[in-house]
């Protein structure tokens, strides 16, 4: 059987975590490399290796000085998601409760003494709720925490103590609403609460957390009788007061708990194996040299791939990460010792823990498309010279939800909300070339084709030609048929599921940029672009589907 200390050989390990963690806690997920110091009291030397190794990780990107969490970092999170297999098994039943009672529902699990959520079903209202997945909750301010308190022995209970004196404002808990809710429990309410929450089988939260917020939780048990996780119902008293949602909900949560518990045993969707990969640590720290932390990178891809329902040996992660046996077990050791990964009862299998979430995830998972995008368009506009944006289509016409302008003399004015007629911009067309071809029918036969200048496509017959070629094609290039001078050229934006949700395009002066050369040389950049922007929405989209604005 393993050790279970850490090696100090992967202290750099123990470092980049640190930063990850106050890069998540920090407003807006960035901070500049001098704030880093002072909140990990590391010295500026570390965070800015760390940062180096971090960026080339696709981790973090740096920003106008900043460092800011980059989409890739979510992986962490997910690695922790798949192999609990809780948002798979348990997601559409929590869903379905939600549907059925028209309130907020979501499924929490045990993280130390916080509560932290896996699966999250808020319903859109004026007043709603804000958690998001991956936040995690002091236990003893939300019902979950005393279902899970009620298990608690006396050293998770020293913990708790612990806790709550080094943070009485609980700074270390991002999703806390400020100003701080009411004072906290003593251990002996807290005991007694837990005792109260077992013997009913249900907890009750009456505006602990937030002034109007009211929620009830129940256990969701495994085969054994574990709480695996706490199914609540999240409410306000505009709607309901804490003990009306009682008796509205509880019948219909309790039946709800017991499917999820009998859901649990089944086997679920799980995400595919991985290829095993050379490891890419060696070429970063041949170009890099001192800068780049290899025990790092070799730490942190260990825990992106243990996302096996059951866990994984150490024979198997040092496969699926290229590493040797030693490198992987030292960084599984660090991990264990840190609190991201636990083994099973006979040692031989390691799983993350809920707080590899508490890299990031919640913050990043909450990204629009928009700002997924954003820095893509950057990067390619400072590539180009030319403007770029991101579209979706809306009616008979494309509405800009991303855009960054080139600074040229002559640029075309486009703001975020902006709409132009899909049938005379390249955006439109990729767009309209991605529906089903039943729906490009039905919009081609709707749509009034207006012309703009000698230019424009206002045959639907052409329009329908044109569109199967942009489909086949991958891309579509539109010449002056907006306005004149003005030339585009678009491509799809995909989604995880491989159909197109948006479009990315770059505008052109007819002047400066010949439609041969738009194809040669700005075509290959764009898509390289649109690759990354879909590469980050497959990411962002592996729990939930992101909005598009």
């Amino acid at each position: 059987m393993p050790p279970t200390t850490a090696d100090s050989s992967v202290g750099p390990l123990e470092r980049g975590l640190a930063v990850l963690r106050a890069l998540a806690q920090a407003p807006n997920a960035r901070l500049r490399p001098s704030e880093l110091v002072t909140l990990t009291g590391l010295a500026r030397s570390p965070v800015d290796r760390i940062a180096t190794t971090l960026v080339r990780l696709g981790y973090l990107r740096e920003d106008d000085r900043e460092l800011v969490l980059a989409p890739r970092l979510i992986e962490l999170g997910l690695a922790y998601l798949h192999s609990s297999g809780i948002p798979e098994a348990l997601g559409p039943l929590a869903e379905a409760l939600a549907d059925e009672l028209d309130e907020s529902v979501s499924l929490a699990v045990p993280d130390g003494d916080a509560v932290r959520f896996v699966v999250q079903s808020n319903r859109r209202r004026t007043l709603s709720v804000s958690f998001r997945v991956g936040d995690a909750l002091p236990a003893e301010r939300c019902a979950p925490g005393e279902l899970f308190a009620a298990d608690w022995d006396a050293r998770q209970y020293a913990r708790w103590q612990a806790r709550a004196q080094a943070d009485p404002h609980d700074a270390g808990f991002p999703a806390v609403p400020r100003p701080r809710p009411r004072a906290r429990p003593t251990e002996a309410e807290l005991r007694a609460r837990a005792a109260e929450s077992r013997e009913n089988g249900w907890a009750l939260d009456d505006q602990r957390i937030e002034p109007g917020l009211v929620a009830v939780a129940v256990p969701v048990h495994d085969l054994e009788g574990r709480v695996v996780c706490a199914l609540s119902v999240v409410s306000h008293t505009s709607r309901h007061s804490a003990r009306g949602l009682l008796d509205f909900a509880l019948d219909r949560m309790r039946n709800t708990a017991e499917r999820m518990s009998r859901a649990l045993t089944e086997p679920g969707v799980r995400p595919p194996a991985r290829v095993p990969d050379r490891d890419h640590s060696l070429d970063a720290k041949r170009e890099l040299g001192p800068e780049y932390l290899q025990s790092l990178a070799r730490g942190l891809s260990v825990l992106a791939v243990l996302d096996r329902p059951a866990g994984m040996t150490l024979s198997a992660v040092a496969e699926a990460t290229a590493l040797p046996r030693a490198t992987a077990r030292r960084s599984l050791l660090t991990l264990q010792h840190l609190g991201y990964v636990a083994t099973n009862a006979d040692g031989r299998r390691f799983a993350p823990l809920p707080r590899a979430l508490d890299l990031g995830y919640s913050p990043l998972s909450a990204l629009s498309l928009a700002e997924l995008a954003q820095p893509h368009l950057t990067t390619l506009v400072r590539e180009l010279h030319e403007s770029a944006s991101v579209a979706v289509l809306d009616g008979d016409d494309v509405r800009y939800i991303a855009r960054v302008a080139a600074g040229r003399i002559m640029s075309v004015a486009i703001t975020i909300g902006t709409r132009f007629p899909a049938h005379a911009t390249s955006l439109g067309r990729v767009l309209l070339a991605g529906l089903p071809n039943e729906r490009r029918a039905r919009w081609l036969r709707d749509a009034h084709l207006k012309p703009f200048t000698d230019h424009t496509v206002t045959s639907a017959d052409r329009l329908s030609v044109v569109l199967e070629r942009a489909a086949h094609d991958g891309f579509a290039l539109v010449d002056q048929e907006l306005e004149e001078g003005l030339r585009s050229i678009a491509v799809p934006l995909l989604g995880r599921d491989g159909q197109v949700i948006a479009a990315a395009n770059v505008s052109l002066h007819a002047g400066r940029t010949s439609a041969d050369e738009a194809r040669r040389t700005v075509l290959p950049a764009l898509r390289a672009a649109a690759e990354r922007i879909s590469a980050d929405v497959a990411l962002v989209s592996d729990v939930r589907l992101p909005p598009l604005a």
